[in-house]
């Protein structure tokens, strides 16, 4: 088992590298900028802001300034709010993920666990095959449309959930005082 855990964090190194390979140069390749706006700025307003952030070197050196830079998790200024580094909005709002991912995976185990038990229970009657049915329309319809879908059911139909923000408990579950 150990050796099987070594092996899968060892695999871990070139699917990170190849991911962020593949991010950084499709990135590139996408038309526009990131200074490119809504209003247009000067050209020697961008040329210093391309001097400023790097994106007046060379290619080569670029990609291996932002390998060596994630390597060290330093991924320098947010383009869209100089004031902050963009570690350290990541770690702002790792907290939100993490409770979000680890309620969906909670949710994810609980519900599955009960309608596998339900279609175990009752193999080859409505019970098994709607709960079959469940499963595979969960994994069938793509999350960029369940999400909006269940977006509209619980928060704008029947006001379960707040649409919206990420605050204390009120925020997650729909309450008399909220």
């Amino acid at each position: 088992m150990a050796r099987y855990v070594l092996r899968r964090m060892l695999l871990m190194v070139p699917t990170l590298w190849v991911i962020a390979t593949l991010t950084f140069f499709l990135i590139r390749l996408a038309p526009g900028g990131p200074f490119n706006a809504e209003k247009d700025i000067p050209k020697a307003a961008r040329e210093a802001l391309s001097a400023k952030y790097g994106l007046d070197q060379p290619l080569f050196t670029q990609y291996t300034r932002f390998l060596w830079n994630a390597a060290h998790l330093d991924f320098g200024p947010s383009y869209k709010h100089p004031a902050l580094q963009v570690q350290e909005i990541i770690f702002q709002t790792f907290p939100v993920s993490l409770e979000l991912g680890a309620s969906a995976l909670v949710l994810a185990l609980l519900l599955g666990g009960l309608l596998g038990a339900v279609a175990a229970v009752r193999k080859n009657r409505l019970a098994d095959y709607l709960s079959m049915s469940a499963a595979l329309a969960g994994i069938s319809v793509p999350n960029f449309v369940l999400g909006p879908l269940l977006i509209l059911v619980f928060s704008l139909q029947l006001f379960w959930f707040p649409t919206g923000l990420w605050g204390g408990w009120e925020h997650r579950v729909w309450s008399e005082s909220g």
